[in-house]
This record gives structure tokens, C-alpha cells and sequence, in this order.
């Protein structure tokens, strides 16, 4: 029988793919594939999804820092449920620009500078996008998630928050949570007969009732504050990079967990919104963070009515803002909650850490607060007073440096982003701009794993502004840059005042535990006792 294909084609494949129908490559591929068992149908298919998975990886590297190959589809999932410190300082060090994937998510690290910079001042190419589930938690319509003008304006409604009017009305709460804390701490170590405690959980406590009442003052109750405290951790922990396909509709996962917290959440952060926005229609004074934020709707509101009703010579507010919803009001604040309390938590941590191990910082904290309140050391602190305090503050950002409280930031490749002139990240890759080698330069901050406060002071490290990511850069930049060290500054003050500590050092003290930012791998051994 004559060959299918014209034996005149042979060697000549234009004219042999010409000549070849579909009728007959179909026909060709059955009898190819005819007589195989099941199992070579499943392993063929498995084997072309491997290489495919390798390919798509390969491209998508291209030039940059990386595996060679990939474990097939879940790469280096393990690693990432129990990430190592380690592991991401090899990752920074391996190239400006590093890479790798996840069940088929390509992800690009950005460790030098300048490339951090350009990613976090490129919103025409990138989007904040933390985890694939975080708009499922943080809510689709968050602040966060929001571009443009439209993340512009809203932002601009919010930048009075922290004004220094705003921030001087918020100390007088955060004093009374410090002491109330204070005194438990020193409970804490007395039920456990002096002995050293683990006090990483008892400084995420503190954090998160000292951000709901600036947030909310007396709008949520002692037991929501209480609840949410103990509970918040499980949204962060719900925020894997990679989880099971609609595990968040699985009862008892991480995720489903989480979004039942945040749910939970938004609806208090609602209700205490409604209550505030009665409070303040009484011409209540502002003490808290939402106090402000209503009053300066209240006032926006008052400017357009007498407009609309034809007045003149109406007196414009200084940040003329529309009327935000209660939800909105909540998907705000719990964005702020969220940012802030992992990265509270860790930095306050660390301070009475190494606060405890540098008796000489200490002392130098101690002796500047007594003198800034006259020699009383229960004076109350003021927004005066903190900004007043050279070398506390200094003890702040050099911690802020040390231990970086956010050590990265994913954003989300919205299209083709050349990142250099040499890669372009593909469209729908996750990039994550690092903060923290930045931070710990040896050219820009000599000795950077050394504990320096006086590098901020005799040394040039506060001119070495684009270095300092701590609070990431471009239109996205952390609101609270200013709160943040302020709010710092005085517990640490009034602390030294108040407590006397000690750390008990363990073979584990000085490891890095990751969980969304930096931890003592053993919860920070301390002991503490009130100060005669």
C-alpha cells in the first residue's frame, strides 16, 4: 500500500505540512496512541505539564538570579511554610534581582536600592498586593488596593489623622494602656516566681490595645479589645503566599479562620465608626484617631451645606473630604490595624531585647526622660516633650534599622515591567521590593549588625535618606512614618522610668523567626519588676 503522504513531499516539509490535513494527523495520533493502558495516558499528560511548568519557569527567569529548575509545580512551597531568615538573606545576596516560583507564581526579589525604589514609585506598573488573599481580608474595596486619583483623594482624607494636632490628643490614651500593661507585665513575672517568661505574645497585646484605642478611644469595649488582641494573629497567619484553592471555604483552615477574625473585626470597627459618628454630632472634643477623621467630615459637610444654601465668604476646611460609610470607615482602619500590629509587635520586641542587653542605652534613655520631666518621673509625656528627646529617638531609628519591622513589600506586575533595561517582569508576576538590605549597607551604615543609637546623632546615618525604607517610598508609603517613631519614643521613655528588666539569653535569642516580619526565635525571654 502506497504511503499516506506523497512520497514526492519527503523532505520537503512545507509541502509535507501542506499536504497534511487535520483529518489525518488525528488519524495519525490515534494509531500512535492506540493500545496504550491508562496509566501511559496520565503519565504522558503529567510528564507534558512538568515540562511545561519548567519551560514557563525558565523563560520567565531569564537572566536573573535563581534555581536553574524548579521542583515541579509546588517549587519551594515547604520552604515557604515555615520560611528561615537565612534563606531570604542568601535570596538578597544571590543578585539585585532574584526569582522563584510557586505552584506556577513566578516571584521576582528586588534587593538592591535603587531597584526598591523604582518599583515602590512605578503605580503605572505595580499594585500593592501583599498575598492573593488579602483583598479577601482586608476587603476588595480597601484603601490599599486603590490607584490614581481615586487612592490619591482618599489618602488626602486621611493625612489630617496625623497632623500634630491629631498626634498630641492620642498620648494621653496611649499613656494610660502603657501603664495598665506595665503593671501586668510585672504580674506576669511575679506569678512565675521571677522566673523568665516569653513575652512576644504579651507585646503583640500591648500593641494591638494601644492601636484600637487611638484608633477608637472608649467605641469598643475592654472585652472586643480583649478578643481582638488574642485573635487578630490569626488573620496575618491566615496570609500565606501559597494555600490550597479555596481553602478559605473550608472550615478549620488557616484561611477560613482568619476571614472568620476579619469579619468579626470589620463589624465591631463598624459599629464603633457608628458610635463615633453620634459622638461627634454632639460637638464632642476629637481624642482619638476616628474622632478626627468624623470631625473633619462633619466640618467638610457644614462648608457645603452653607455653599449649596448661598452663603459667602464660607471659610474652606483645610482638608475638604466627602462622607465616608461606617464599613469604609472599618475597611480603613483595620488596614491600618493589620499594617501596624506585626510590625509593632516585632519592634517592640526587640527593644526591650536589646534594651535589656544594652544597660548602657538604657541608662543614657533613662537619664534624657527624668531630665525632659524635671526630675518627676510620673509626669505624663507630650508630643513636646517626645520630639524633644535626642537620643531616645535615636535608640528608635537605630532600631528601626537593626530590625527592620517590614523587611518587604509584594506588589503585583499589572503589565510587562522592565524592571532594568536588561528583564522585564512578566505581566501577573508578583515583585517584592526588600527594605531590609537596604538597611543594613556596610557602605551607607558601618557595622550594620551593630546596635549603634549614636550613628543617628555624631554619625551621618540621617542624611542617608534613600536608604531608609523602613516605611517603604512613593505613593504607597507607610501614612504613620511620623506616628510610628513618636509612639515609640514614649513608651520606651516612660518605661526606663517606670521598669526595671532583664533578658535571659538563650542558644536561640539572637535567630531570626519568621512570621510576616522578625522575631526572637524564643519569644524574648524577660523578667520584669517595677522600678524603686
Amino acid at each position: 500500500m502506497a504511503d499516506p503522504v506523497n512520497s514526492s513531499s519527503y523532505g520537503q516539509p512545507e509541502k509535507l505540512i501542506h499536504n497534511l490535513k487535520p483529518s489525518s494527523v488525528i488519524g495519525l495520533a490515534t494509531s500512535c496512541l492506540k493500545g496504550w493502558e491508562t496509566w501511559q495516558y496520565v503519565v504522558t499528560i503529567f510528564l507534558g505539564l512538568v515540562v511545561y511548568d519548567q519551560v514557563m519557569y525558565i523563560y520567565r527567569k531569564g537572566s536573573i538570579a535563581g534555581p536553574s529548575f524548579k521542583i515541579p509545580f509546588m517549587g519551594p512551597f515547604l520552604q515557604a511554610l515555615d520560611p528561615k531568615f537565612d534563606g531570604y538573606l542568601a535570596q538578597w545576596a544571590s543578585g539585585p534581582l532574584s526569582c522563584v516560583s510557586v505552584f506556577h507564581k513566578f516571584v521576582v526579589l528586588a534587593s538592591d536600592r535603587d531597584l526598591a525604589h523604582k518599583v515602590f514609585k512605578s503605580p503605572q506598573y505595580t499594585e500593592p498586593c501583599i498575598v492573593p488573599i488579602a483583598k479577601d481580608l482586608l476587603s476588595h474595596k480597601a484603601w490599599v488596593f486603590l490607584t490614581g486619583k481615586v487612592h490619591v483623594e482618599f489618602r488626602r482624607g486621611l493625612a489630617p489623622l496625623f497632623t500634630s494636632k491629631a498626634l498630641s490628643t492620642y498620648l494621653p490614651v496611649q499613656e494610660k494602656v502603657l501603664g495598665e500593661y506595665f503593671d501586668r507585665f510585672v504580674a506576669i513575672s511575679e506569678a512565675n516566681n521571677g522566673k523568665p517568661t516569653a513575652f512576644m505574645t504579651s507585646f503583640r497585646e500591648i500593641q494591638c490595645a494601644l492601636s484600637l484605642r487611638t484608633f477608637f478611644g472608649d467605641y469598643i469595649s475592654e472585652d472586643a479589645v480583649k478578643r481582638i488582641a488574642d485573635d487578630f494573629y490569626k488573620v496575618t497567619a491566615a496570609m500565606e503566599l501559597v494555600n490550597v484553592p479555596f481553602s478559605m471555604y473550608i472550615p478549620f483552615t488557616k484561611q477560613w479562620i482568619g476571614k472568620k477574625v476579619a469579619d468579626e473585626v470589620h463589624e465591631e470597627f463598624a459599629r464603633a465608626a457608628g458610635a463615633c459618628k453620634k459622638n461627634m454630632a454632639t460637638g464632642a472634643a476629637p481624642i482619638c484617631t476616628i474622632d478626627h477623621w468624623v470631625l473633619n467630615m462633619l466640618e467638610s459637610n457644614r462648608y457645603r451645606e452653607r455653599i449649596a444654601a448661598g452663603e459667602e465668604g464660607v471659610e474652606k476646611p483645610a482638608n475638604l473630604i466627602r462622607e465616608f460609610t461606617n464599613m469604609e470607615i472599618s475597611e480603613t482602619l483595620f488596614t491600618f490595624l493589620f499594617a501596624s500590629q506585626d510590625a509593632s509587635s516585632s519592634a517592640t520586641t526587640w527593644m526591650f531585647q536589646i534594651l535589656a542587653q544594652r544597660p548602657d542605652v538604657l541608662d543614657k534613655v533613662r537619664e534624657e526622660n527624668l531630665a525632659a520631666r524635671g526630675g518627676d518621673r510620673t509626669k505624663p509625656f507630650d508630643l513636646e516633650m517626645i520630639e524633644s528627646l535626642t537620643y531616645t529617638n535615636a535608640v528608635v531609628k537605630e532600631l528601626l534599622r537593626w530590625r527592620p519591622p517590614v523587611i518587604f513589600v509584594p506588589y503585583l506586575a499589572l503589565k510587562d515591567f522592565p524592571v532594568t533595561p536588561d528583564y522585564t517582569v512578566p505581566k501577573g508576576s508578583m515583585i517584592i521590593p526588600s527594605c531590609y538590605p537596604a538597611l543594613h549597607d556596610p557602605a551607607v551604615y558601618p557595622n550594620p549588625e551593630y546596635f549603634d543609637p549614636d550613628r543617628w546623632i555624631t554619625g551621618d546615618a540621617e542624611t542617608k535618606t534613600k536608604n531608609w525604607l523602613v516605611f517603604g517610598a512613593g505613593p504607597h508609603d507607610c501614612l504613620a512614618r511620623r506616628y510610628v517613631p513618636m509612639s515609640f519614643a514614649g513608651m520606651i521613655g516612660k518605661a526606663s522610668l517606670e521598669l526595671d528588666w532583664t533578658h535571659h539569653a538563650t542558644p536561640r535569642s539572637e535567630e531570626i523567626k519568621v512570621f510576616a516580619t522578625l522575631f526572637p526565635m524564643d519569644g524574648a525571654q524577660l523578667v520584669f519588676k517595677k522600678r524603686k
